[in-house]
């Protein structure tokens, strides 16, 4: 498998520099990842894509995901926000293209003004997942056109709450360029889970491997107070059995990214130590 971090770049990606990159490989990762805020995607030009995409040629590096930062909703009940955000999607696949990403990050949104991962009982009312298929299949339909594969970011406090409705959207839409994060730990509901860790990453690859071509590195970590609190955590510093989910990613895509993420830059080094440490005592290559 390889191994590669979301983070450690400058905020503007036109900005990076092979020293950017250098650091990234001195960490023992071959890929980086970085995100764009939609309302200034139109500003990008193409040969500030291609000046980018030498770069990481030059060194050797891949560019796993290229994220679009946007806060509307994708089933927004009005066309408008609807309309307005695909725009932004439809030109950050664009972009994608002109960096040659090997993947195209979005987010479903939330219909909480509170934000895009913010949960509120009317994500859950009927007419809202026919909305959010409507706009995936748009997506889906310029990712076809531009030959970028897309993968949606979940999370159990999104309307894809769990590895059933991510299969169901996926296969709903019907694209191969419409896909999923491996974001396993966005997908642990309950303390029975997490202290059953193998079992629920089973169920969770069983589910989503074969729809998630790029994965996310995290660990799982118990918060304090007396509600449950479930955290991310740097990997080898939670709970969770990660032997097993390396093993299971490895199965799906030997040759596939998990991504180091949501770390300072200053921890990225103990993450990526971490996780090529567990992967070696669970068997599975990184090179």
């Amino acid at each position: 498998m390889r191994l590669g971090v979301v983070g450690m770049m400058p905020a503007d990606f036109r900005q990076i520099t092979a020293q950017h990159l250098d650091a990234v490989r001195a960490l023992k990762l071959s890929g980086a990842a970085f995100h764009a805020a939609g309302d200034q995607l139109a500003q990008i030009q193409s040969h500030e894509c291609r000046k980018v995409r030498d770069v990481f040629g030059e060194a050797g590096m891949d560019l796993v995901q290229f994220g679009i930062g946007y806060g509307e909703c994708l089933f927004d009940p009005d066309l408008q926000v609807r309309q307005g955000v695909l725009g932004k999607i439809e030109r950050g696949i664009e972009v994608a293209a002109q960096l040659e990403a090997h993947y195209c990050l979005i987010r479903t949104g939330s219909l909480s003004p509170k934000g895009s991962y913010s949960p509120t009982l009317r994500n859950m009312e009927s007419d809202c997942l026919p909305r959010l298929v409507e706009t995936l299949r748009a997506v889906a339909h310029k990712a076809e056109e531009e030959g970028v594969t897309i993968v949606i970011e979940t999370h159990n406090l999104t309307i894809m709450d769990s590895p059933e409705t991510n299969v169901l959207v996926v296969e709903t839409v019907g694209s191969e360029r419409l896909q999923v994060v491996m974001d396993y730990v966005n997908h642990f509901q309950s303390l029975q889970q997490v202290y059953r860790s193998v079992e629920r990453l089973h169920h969770i690859f069983d589910l989503m491997g074969p729809i998630a071509p790029v994965g996310h590195c995290k660990d799982l970590k118990l918060g304090e107070g007396l509600v449950l609190h479930l955290d991310e955590a740097v990997p080898g510093e939670g709970v969770l059995d990660l032997k097993v989910a390396l093993q299971r990613w490895e199965s799906f895509y030997p040759d596939g990214y998990l991504l180091l993420e949501h770390l300072p830059d200053s921890v990225y080094p103990a993450a990526a130590a971490n996780t090529h440490r567990i992967a070696a005592e669970a068997g599975v290559r990184i090179y």
